[in-house]
């Protein structure tokens, strides 16, 4: 199927319900407002397709883009599309979880979050910092730089609170992946987090809350689940 006729397949399976929520959520016209198990019978049938995927983010339909990131060959994924689709992500989980996931699973994620982290575009800095968080969540340990991320702890804790708000709430999940699969990592991920204290962001008009750090590891080690790795982030 072409980019253009999963468009159309999107439209019809649209509703004002799920557009109301997107929009609280910051998701920006045009959207139809579709499902996400609606979208993920479609990724069924796709599997995995580079050029379908670049196609369909083009579109600037946010539903179209998210879709994208479902059906994105990651690994053919080279870093001129991977910054030319953080530049698009605008509004919703584009920055924060489509763009992210994708880099993550390309071969030029840690080198390219450390990048976006940098950024002084606020969407842009949310997909390093969310990029990182998949990494740590799927890589195995001895294949992330583990001075790096230590550097990365040190720099949450310090700076945290003096960034933009969905910057701030990047990083706090950023520290939660940390101690919740960075085996090593996970003791002081909680003396930072300690440190750190509550995280207050705006979350506009819905019901999200900051998830605390030092209550979502321990939860974490409390299931016996410190380490173990996902096989993707991607839902």
């Amino acid at each position: 199927m072409t980019a253009i006729e999963i468009v159309e397949e999107l439209r019809m399976l649209g509703a004002e319900s799920i557009k109301k929520v997107l929009r609280n959520h910051g998701v920006q016209e045009p959207f139809f407002g579709v499902k996400i198990g609606d979208m993920k019978k479609i990724q069924k049938r796709i599997k995995k397709d580079y050029q379908l995927a670049l196609d369909l983010y083009d579109t600037g339909n946010y539903d179209a883009m998210y879709l994208a990131g479902l059906v994105a060959d990651d690994a053919k994924m080279t870093k001129k599309d991977l910054n030319h689709w953080v530049k698009m992500a605008k509004g919703g989980a584009l920055a924060s979880a489509t763009v992210p996931w994708v880099a993550a699973g390309s071969n030029h994620g840690y080198e390219i979050a450390l990048e976006w982290i940098e950024s002084q575009n606020e969407n842009v800095a949310v997909a390093g910092w969310a990029t990182l968080s998949s990494l740590v969540a799927m890589k195995d340990d001895d294949d992330i730089d583990p001075a790096g991320l230590l550097r990365l702890l040190q720099r949450v804790q310090q700076t945290i609170h003096q960034q933009p708000d969905s910057v701030r709430y990047a990083m706090n999940g950023f520290l939660i992946a940390l101690g919740t699969y960075v085996q090593g990592l996970s003791d002081l991920a909680v003396q930072a987090a300690a440190k750190v204290g509550p995280v207050s962001v705006d979350m506009g008009n819905t019901a999200c809350e900051v998830p605390d750090a030092v209550e979502r590891i321990q939860k974490a080690r409390e299931k016996g689940a410190i380490g173990k790795k996902r096989k993707t982030v991607k839902c």
